[in-house]
């Protein structure tokens, strides 16, 4: 190998040591579609990256019979097929797994479950958890892992990976920040990436005329980043509260930064969780990796 790709590789061990020490199981829900896989990648290659244990999921679940036939019975012959279907389903995705994770140490789980609900009782196991941002097409709360239900309750950090499967670098870092518990909950568990990155930008975007919270707004959580070895710098922006994603996002561009960081805000509706405002436009901007946390 070329010792100029190996002194690269060598430092970027040594550069996230940090991470590498916090982060020791990566946990990640696996299905057996193809539109899955750039999860799964993001995953084996951050378990390789942090030398993690990754700990595959796989879960899915018949959806609740609405329907009964004249005498009264549910319609039996629909549910050993769907059962049969979902049998096959969490073999291709242990298949899928085993394919992609040689040489790495893993753990696997699959049970008949709903996704984001087995993999939230799981993550007391789990240091971190990759999902996909955003509504899988095609998925189901049955079949898919709905993000915003893993960040808001699984208590484990949640990196969301880019729908491409790219390759998490966490050199240059964007740090959102509000004074809010989410935020600084957000700020705490990414802290072993901001101890890993060469630049962190902390980013407070405030409406015209909004003055900064008690607790002193990014310039203090900047200061306050510098005690545990991150080099940090403020950045107060102001614009329209739906406008956040934005200026995120072009905070991102000018510094390279391939890992955003954020609270995330949301509630129940009829048993749905689900993001509003920035939290789902952050969502929906899935061309870099988001950490969020509740």
């Amino acid at each position: 190998m070329n010792a100029t790709v190996v002194d690269r590789a060598d430092s970027g061990i040594a550069r996230l040591a940090p991470a590498r020490a916090a982060f020791r199981t990566v946990m990640v829900h696996v299905g057996p579609e193809v539109r899955d896989l750039p999860r799964l990648d993001s995953a084996v290659d951050l378990a390789r990256l942090l030398d993690a244990t990754l700990h595959g999921v796989a879960a899915e679940m018949a959806p609740p019979v609405s329907f009964v036939d004249p005498v009264g019975g549910t319609d039996s012959f629909w549910l050993v097929e769907c059962k049969a279907r979902i049998q096959a389903d969490l073999r291709q995705a242990e298949a899928l797994f085993r394919a992609r994770t040689a040489a790495l140490r893993t753990q696997w789980t699959a049970l008949e479950a709903a996704p984001a609900t087995l993999v939230a009782d799981l993550s007391c196991t789990a240091d971190l958890i990759v999902a996909s941002a955003g509504a899988q097409s095609g998925a189901s709360r049955y079949s898919g892992c709905d993000p915003a239900s893993l960040v808001l309750l699984s208590g484990r950090p949640v990196l969301l990976a880019p729908s491409n499967g790219r390759k998490l670098s966490a050199e240059a870092v964007i740090v959102a920040w509000k004074d809010t518990r989410e935020a600084r909950r957000a700020l705490a568990d990414a802290l072993p990436f901001l101890r890993s990155a060469r630049e962190v930008v902390v980013v407070e975007v405030a409406e015209h005329g909004q003055p900064g919270g008690l607790g002193g707004g990014a310039q203090a959580v900047a200061s306050g980043l510098a005690r545990h070895g991150v080099s940090a710098r403020a950045k107060r922006v102001a614009g329209a509260t739906e406008d956040v994603a934005g200026q995120l996002e072009a905070a991102a561009q000018a510094v390279g930064a391939d890992l955003i960081v954020a609270g995330g805000y949301g509630r129940s509706r009829v048993g749905e969780w689900m993001f509003g405002g920035a939290s789902r436009d952050l969502l929906q901007t899935n061309d870099r990796f988001l950490l969020m946390s509740h």
